[in-house]
């Protein structure tokens, strides 16, 4: 059975972003990006919020157009646009970029989609990794650590009185400082 990954950066000290939703503090280097291409294109699927969608509908679908654009930017325009999608908004109607849209977390949906085959699927944004974990619907988390305090901003995970024990199954380093840490839940592993 296919795993759901929240998969997020944030800061040393919690934060996925600044206060005025900037992100300018990540450092994805070649190293870094090259990384997170090879782990992204053996999904099966990503599922976004509507403001991570945004972010990433705004820039990816052509990324690669751009001739001075790096290799690695090049290859995740591509995987970007032919990974399957779901955004969750309560407002948007229509996606594009092979994108299906739905209005609220349906527990019994998530499973059907994580029982079906394919890749691993990977949950982005703090809002809406919030809702699955409430759910239990998180069965790992992908972490990158980014080496700086931005001191403000929205938190990676907000306050909640649920408690879930994790195994470390992976770490790495990167030669930018960033530090990758894989955890699964204790009852998933």
């Amino acid at each position: 059975m296919r795993k759901i990954i929240l998969m997020m950066s944030v800061s040393l000290d919690g934060y996925i972003e600044r206060p005025d939703r900037r992100i300018d503090w990540h450092r994805v280097d070649d190293e870094l990006h090259g990384f997170l291409n090879d782990e992204l294109r053996t999904m099966g699927a990503f599922i976004h919020g509507r403001v991570t969608y945004d972010l990433m509908a705004a820039y990816w679908p052509t990324a690669d157009q751009d001739r001075q654009a790096p290799p690695a930017i090049v290859d995740f325009a591509g995987i970007w646009r032919s990974m399957p999608k779901v955004v969750y908004s309560r407002t948007l109607d229509h996606a594009d970029w092979n994108t299906t849209v739905r209005h609220e977390v349906d527990p019994a949906e998530v499973r059907a989609m994580k029982a079906g085959p394919g890749g691993d699927i990977v949950v982005g944004g703090a809002d809406l990794g919030a809702a699955f974990r409430e759910h239990g619907l998180v069965d790992a988390y992908r972490v990158l650590v980014h080496p700086v305090l931005i001191g403000r901003g929205k938190r990676l995970f907000p306050p909640t009185d649920l408690e879930q024990p994790l195994t470390l199954t992976r770490s790495r380093t990167f030669s930018n400082g960033v530090v990758l840490l894989d955890y699964v839940r204790d009852d998933a592993a």
